[in-house]
């Protein structure tokens, strides 16, 4: 079996919840680990490791690196507890990482569990230290304060050395921070802002507006693949889907066409809200972004908000363009998202937009709509897909 060490930054940080956040990616761990046979997770004085079989170390691996809450992780070789062993197993360590890094600065950190070996962690250290400087004082030199290489090395029952460090998302352990209704659309900034509030413990649902017939099936589906991707961080994701083409309609007919994208954003949100009220979700989470589009000032948040009683979180709310693309495609959102489909937006798109909208105004303009009767069947008549990503 093979050993890799599992790190974790902030939930270190929960003082006497702790424990409570421990388990959680624990938990989180094990799901995600448990089709594969033969692995293992183990906790022991605040480290997590996973053991497995060789064969599935690749795997392994990439399902570590993207579960939320984990900062990094390191394959550890374990030795015998003798100082021989510890010498001869950091050397070879230190020699596969200089296949690819000819000159590197190191430390050694130890920590020493086992109270019957004769050496104290400092001890360890030291000694360590001075064989590997020693046996590569060509290549390597000590840097106490700023290494580019930390080799790390636990006494335990065995002892555990690492010296390779990936890294992980970080964040905190999935579904610890309530849910969240995500609207979702075929563009780069919601499934980014889904991805952030997944990161910070939110658990997830998405509902997905469409204007079928008058956008396509391939435009449907490609939201569907943007909601598949979200599933390699998430497990699973329920995807409400709900066609907004008969709101567009009463809209297109009985208000001012400047007011066709703020009045369906309102529509989209009270929605929204609905499905999430009886899903019992606690906020609704747009990729909106302060001045980004027309729509999207100060006054036509404002209006927007409006509209529904649910906290409303804009986790993209002042990120450049350039950062969410970053986010996008580190996430591999990105290149599904500028595919060249069309969404409900571009049905009865006006020549000229409200850009500030006044509350008062719009609320007159929705007075002349059945509202709720609306409201009622887009929720009715909605489809319902529960996208995992072991499928």
């Amino acid at each position: 079996m093979e050993t890799i060490v599992i790190r974790y930054g902030e939930i270190g940080l929960k003082g006497k919840n702790r424990m409570v956040f421990e388990n959680a990616l624990i938990r989180d761990v094990k799901e995600r680990l448990a089709h594969l046979e033969d692995v293992t997770l183990n906790r022991f004085h605040g480290r997590m490791y996973v053991n497995h079989n060789d064969y599935d170390y690749e795997e392994v691996t990439e399902i570590l690196t993207t579960t939320f809450g984990i900062v990094s992780i390191s394959p550890v070789t374990k030795c015998d507890v003798t100082m021989d062993a510890m010498f001869e197993t950091a050397k070879a360590q230190i020699e596969e990482l200089l296949e690819t890094t000819p000159k590197f600065t190191f430390k050694v950190e130890c920590r020493r569990s086992n109270k019957g070996f004769h050496l104290t962690s400092p001890e360890i250290s030291k000694h360590v230290g001075g064989f590997i400087n020693q046996t590569f004082k060509e290549e390597l030199s000590v840097d106490v304060h700023h290494p580019d290489v930390v080799i790390n090395i636990e006494v335990r029952e065995k002892v555990y050395i690492y010296v390779k460090s990936l890294p992980g998302l970080g964040g905190m352990p999935y579904k610890t921070a309530g849910k969240g209704m995500l609207l979702l659309s075929g563009g780069i900034d919601s499934p980014v802002a889904g991805f952030l509030m997944a990161k910070r413990g939110v658990q997830l649902e998405a509902v997905h507006f469409h204007s079928y017939p008058f956008t396509s099936d391939r435009a449907k589906e490609k939201v569907m693949d943007l909601a598949r991707t979200l599933t390699k961080y998430v497990g699973e994701i329920k995807v409400h889907s709900v066609n907004l083409l008969e709101i567009q309609k009463a809209i297109n007919e009985h208000c001012p066409s400047a007011e066709m994208t703020i009045l369906s954003r309102r529509f989209m949100m009270a929605i929204a809200e609905r499905i999430a009220k009886r899903r019992k979700y606690k906020c609704l989470i747009t990729g909106e972004n302060i001045a980004q589009v027309a729509s999207q000032t100060m006054e036509g948040l404002t209006v927007t908000n409006s509209r529904v009683k649910l906290p409303v979180f804009r986790p993209l709310i002042a990120y450049d363009k350039v950062d969410i693309i970053k986010v996008a495609k580190k996430i591999n959102t990105y290149e599904t998202s500028i595919l060249p489909f069309e969404d409900c937006c571009t049905v009865f798109l006006p020549d000229k937009v409200v850009i500030r909208p006044e509350l008062e105004k719009i609320e007159a303009s929705e007075s002349l709509l059945e509202v709720d009767d609306l409201i009622y069947r887009a929720v009715k008549e909605r489809e319902v897909v529960i996208l995992r990503h072991d499928d």
